[in-house]
């Protein structure tokens, strides 16, 4: 079975002297999702909560609605490969696009066409100093991230606690994650606050959309398109989020401004 890290040696130059050290690295590794009996496509990701991985990419990729639809779900003996039985027939999309997530994310959702989700009239209201709170509660949570580095964290909030964390090497595979674990565990806050250590790209906006979340903090920039989408979705995108200091750049009645 495979793991989340994995001791490696290395050298280090400092100061005109060399050390060696033993330290965990995180893994990265690639993990198919078999669709009723067939493989749709390969995961590069970090092998821990792969049954959320394969149902929450499932789910924002709007090819199933809830746990009801889903027969069974397992990671193989080898735990490269997730198999996932549906209660029905499915038809593979055509063409997977690449996106701009790190790792190789992929994804069949046109990312350009007018959304059916409009997150404008959730009413959700943080106070401005509750968003660095947001980001110090989710550094706090990056339990991964403190034994390895390299690896991205984002974590589901009622605007009060942290409800659910995902870490993993691709910042895409996390959403998927947190979607995943929303329909296992069946946890679904009537206020859902998003908050990321990845940069916020097209694909991360849209996943933020699909679990109905009006609110997505990330520790980093949101790109162009990201921005734009945000518009449409009506969801507060916030970036550069620190203790003191963030910036808001769509809807941000809902912090106060």
């Amino acid at each position: 079975m495979l793991t989340a890290q994995k001791t490696i040696h290395y050298d280090q130059y400092e100061f005109q002297k060399w050390k060696s050290f033993d330290a965990d690295t995180i893994v990265e590794t690639p993990v198919s999702l078999t669709v009723n009996g067939e493989v749709w496509l390969t995961f590069m990701c970090t092998p821990i909560h792969l049954e959320a991985l394969a149902v929450g990419f499932l789910y924002n990729e709007g090819i199933i609605e809830n746990m009801n639809q889903i027969a069974d779900v397992r990671v193989c003996e080898h735990g490269d490969n997730v198999d996932v039985w549906l209660d029905h027939t499915v038809q593979q999309p055509v063409s997977w696009r690449r996106t701009s997530g790190c790792t190789g994310g992929v994804t069949a959702v046109d990312l350009l066409a007018k959304p059916d989700i409009s997150l404008s009239e959730i009413k959700l209201n943080l106070e401005p100093n509750a968003i660095g709170n947001l980001v110090d509660m989710l550094f706090e949570s990056q339990l991964l991230y403190r034994e390895t580095g390299g690896v991205h964290t984002s974590a589901l909030s009622d605007g009060e606690q942290i409800l659910l964390v995902a870490e993993d090497i691709g910042r895409h595979n996390t959403l998927d994650k947190i979607a995943g674990l929303c329909l296992i565990k069946n946890i679904f806050p009537e206020k859902r606050i998003l908050i990321t250590t990845g940069r916020i790209s097209s694909e991360m906006l849209q996943k933020a959309a699909r679990m109905n979340a009006p609110v997505l903090i990330s520790r980093t920039s949101p790109s162009s398109l990201s921005i734009e989408m945000s518009e449409r979705y009506g969801i507060t995108l916030i970036g550069y989020a620190r203790k003191h200091r963030y910036n808001v750049y769509s809807n941000s009645y809902r912090v106060g401004l």
